[in-house]
């Protein structure tokens, strides 16, 4: 299973390409990031839960090395309860890694209201979830960030609470057709602003955006 820290699905390169876009300079302040791989057509997994082969056209030595660095700029890390569970049964069990280690040893939120125990280490739950990012997030050092690794549902839930600093996707260069959208339905346009666009050698295109603030 390939998730970039999403089961081997997440990262930000280190180094930029000269193709690379860079829009702004960056603060050095805490920040709340959403992170997932997305398909061309806005499907983030296919039709049944956890189908994840697109992951795979994305996978590579740079999204790997994307991975590394969210665990070494990582304060915490966010979850639904869906992707708590499968990133949990994927960690635990995978094959000893610099990823595993830092995936079981980090810090961890678990946004839900029917689970009641954690067990995964380093494991919180929690039915306030925004007001814990605020709180992880003042604790944070600078540069230090809270990740939201997949987890669509809850992605919209942060957005609508306008808690999210940016949202980082990785492109793949494939279309699924059919499968569960990453983002969901929603009356009014929300825009964002792009930071910077980073293709990788595979065709994957890494963005990132800041959401506008609503008025």
């Amino acid at each position: 299973m390939h998730f970039a820290i999403s089961p081997p699905n997440v990262q930000l390169l280190s180094k930029r390409n000269q193709l690379s876009m860079p829009i702004e300079e960056e603060s050095s302040m805490s920040k709340v990031i959403i992170w997932n791989l997305v398909s061309l057509d806005g499907y983030f997994e296919g039709e049944k839960k956890w189908d994840l082969d697109f992951h795979n056209h994305g996978w590579g030595e740079e999204l790997e090395k994307l991975s590394k660095d969210f665990g070494a700029s990582a304060a915490c890390l966010v979850f639904g309860r869906i992707t708590y569970e499968g990133m949990r049964d994927y960690w635990t069990t995978a094959e000893e890694s610099e990823i595993k280690t830092f995936m079981n040893a980090l810090p961890k939120l678990v946004a839900s209201r029917t689970l009641t125990q954690a067990n995964w280490n380093n494991t919180r739950i929690t039915d306030r979830i925004v007001e814990e990012i605020r709180i992880e997030k003042q604790k944070a050092a600078p540069e230090k960030n809270i990740y939201i690794f997949g987890s669509a549902d809850l992605s919209d839930s942060l957005l609508e609470a306008e808690i999210v600093d940016e949202v980082m996707l990785a492109l793949v260069p494939g279309q699924l057709g059919k499968g569960t959208p990453f983002f969901k339905k929603r009356e009014h346009t929300r825009m964002f602003r792009l930071l910077e666009a980073n293709p990788l050698k595979n065709g994957t295109l890494v963005l990132r955006y800041e959401p506008a603030r609503q008025d």
